[in-house]
């Protein structure tokens, strides 16, 4: 179906426990469906025991250079969505972790580890998406916000990256959970975008075929506000990896897109890409990586200019520089 031709439904409302007792009269009735899937009216959710055993991010995936679990800064710890008794607020997946933001009910930021040379193929079905239920159904913005209009459910953690080894298929289906959603225009450049840690394992042939990947929104109070969220107009991503010397590097990248998003018209403009420092992607995203920024490049050579923020827009996987 092309997009003229999608009936348009606003739906003004977010989904809430109440809502779904009023529309199922009282106590939602469970219908017979697989065990770890629970549906409450129209929401599919994901039993917390689903997933038992799932360690997530790990950060010693990349051997002796340690890839710590990003940190929310001072201001963003109070954003930070709790897990039940875990103020972290650490969603462990396969191979993944996600920690969502609270104010705008979309991750704060995920973290996977991806190994190349296990990669296993995973046939993309029919595309279900599902709600977490380790956290509350209305802190996380679900199926509402993208019918009827041109707002892709974007992963956060590729479909692809956490597919490999004996467990790809979990990994797979982990992957379509709205807790790793976040709104995006359905013409974001996804040939730059999504290619970037290809052809950083590619071409820096790094260790092992491994590297280790954090990407979020950035949240900024001027996003954008529609329906009952906000879209972030601009994403980030940070790729640690050993090169072929053996020694610890890491890149940090931005996508925007242009001043139509604002309207949300029919046609959008193109996202633009940019290779950043990562000392800046900390500051925009309030989250600190660790000692990433001293094995970038753009991080080095601004501390060497005086703080003078580095920007270089990639039109080609060749403009990157690792």
């Amino acid at each position: 179906m092309d997009e003229a031709s999608k009936p348009h439904v606003d739906l003004a409302y977010r989904p809430r426990m109440r809502d779904v007792r009023r529309l199922t009269g009282g106590e939602p009735q469970l219908p017979k469906v697989a065990p770890e899937v629970q549906v409450l009216g129209r929401l599919r959710i994901s039993r917390p025991e689903q997933f038992i055993g799932r360690d997530g991010y790990e950060q010693s995936f990349l051997g002796d250079f340690n890839v710590e679990f990003p940190k929310p800064r001072a201001e963003k710890q109070h954003d930070i969505t709790p897990v039940g008794a875990d103020k972290t607020g650490r969603l462990d997946y396969e191979h993944f972790s996600i920690v969502m933001s609270g104010s705008r009910r979309i991750a704060m930021f995920t973290a996977v580890n991806i190994e190349g040379a296990r990669s296993v193929s995973v046939p993309r079905n029919d595309d279900k998406w599902f709600l977490d239920g380790r956290i509350p159904v209305e802190a996380q913005l679900g199926e509402e916000l993208y019918l009827g209009n041109r707002l892709d459910r974007g992963h956060l953690v590729r479909r692809e990256d956490p597919n490999w080894g004996s467990a790809a298929n979990t990994a797979n289906a982990d992957t379509f959970h709205f807790t790793n959603c976040a709104p995006q225009m359905d013409v974001v450049n996804q040939r730059t975008w999504l290619g970037l840690e290809n052809y950083i394992l590619q071409n820096a042939r790094a260790w092992k075929d491994r590297c280790s990947v954090f990407t979020g929104p950035v949240l900024a109070k001027h996003d954008l506000k529609y329906r009952e969220a906000q879209i972030p107009a601009a994403f980030w991503k940070v790729v640690a990896f050993l090169n072929d010397d053996g020694k610890p590097s890491a890149t940090a990248y931005l996508v925007e897109q242009d001043d139509e998003l604002w309207g949300l018209k029919a046609a959008f403009g193109k996202y633009k890409t940019y290779q950043r420092s990562i000392r800046s992607i900390e500051e925009m995203s309030g989250i600190s990586m660790g000692n990433l920024s001293d094995y970038d490049a753009f991080s080095n050579e601004e501390a060497a200019m005086g703080g003078l923020t580095l920007s270089a827009e990639l039109k080609a996987l060749s403009d990157i520089r690792v």
